[in-house]
């Protein structure tokens, strides 16, 4: 039985208790639960954060720790599966149950309970939360600041149209391996859309290329994905796309064939599949 290496928490015969019987390894571990306590952290290929950004984790989000090499730490992210290492500093013990999500695009944290006072973060779309106190607009998040309440949704509460929460993303940067409203890549950006829509979606473009079922070109509309080889998009409507895109450097709203001419003539070929998700 052969595994995928992104989500298989394994590494120089080191593995997670829960593989055992499954991989062959030298010794098996119990993964210990860390949170994201920085606004994100990268995944990084190798234990250096000059190395590949793979992945990040978002605020509050959980880290499952297999073993520690030097200033990172080796594990899994919860959410989506992804393994690699993250900055040990970046990471904390986690607290109790989490309460809310960052419903805004992005958001910050003050120090008081007043706009006026320090400024952290930002924090972004689906980062996670919990809640301890209220005080007019702003709510006390733990080990984050006041937050405006009102960019705050109960965990639980999502919303309809990923095509939508994807819109808002648009001008946000180019960035591989991002998963943040400062910076995201492609599937990053299909990620963090269906996941503010309660929708469980995979890291990497090939891995969402299973989600739904397919469907013709003819057939393609508003929430719709199409797949390219390493690249994904989502419809705006029978026309348009919005994607998380190298060749502009940002997230953009663009006519669905002029990206299929330029994709092709770049040199990646048409596109490998048109998916619907309900």
């Amino acid at each position: 039985m052969s595994f995928d290496p992104r989500v298989t928490l394994l590494r120089d015969g080191i593995a997670a208790r829960g593989l055992e019987g499954l991989v062959a390894a030298e010794v098996y571990l119990d993964p210990r639960p860390l949170t994201c306590a920085v606004p994100a952290a990268g995944i990084h290929r190798a234990p250096d954060a000059a190395s590949e950004q793979m992945d990040q984790l978002l605020f509050g989000e959980t880290f499952e720790v297999l073993e520690e090499e030097g200033a990172f730490v080796f594990g899994q992210a919860r959410r989506d599966g992804y393994v690699g290492f993250v900055e040990a500093a970046k990471l904390a013990p986690r607290g109790p149950a989490l309460t809310h999500r960052v419903a805004a695009i992005r958001t910050y944290a003050f120090a008081e309970p007043s706009i006026k006072s320090r400024a952290l973060g930002p924090y972004s779309l689906n980062a996670l939360v919990r809640v301890e106190a209220r005080e007019g607009r702003l709510a006390k998040v733990a080990g984050a600041g006041w937050m405006t309440a009102e960019h705050l949704a109960p965990i639980g509460a999502f919303e309809a149209d990923w095509a939508g929460v994807a819109e808002r993303f648009v001008g946000a940067p180019y960035l591989w391996g991002g998963r943040e409203s400062l910076g995201l890549d492609c599937s990053g950006l299909v990620q963090q859309a269906l996941f503010a829509c309660g929708l469980a979606c995979p890291r990497d473009a090939d891995q969402q290329e299973k989600l739904g079922r397919g469907i013709a070109r003819g057939e393609f509309g508003r929430g719709d994905l199409v797949f390219w080889k390493g690249h994904v998009a989502i419809g705006v409507d029978a026309e348009r796309i919005v994607h998380a895109n190298g060749h502009h450097m940002a997230t953009v709203i663009e006519p669905l064939e002029a990206a299929i001419t330029r994709i092709s003539g770049g040199g990646y070929g048409e596109p490998t599949a048109f998916r619907r998700l309900v």
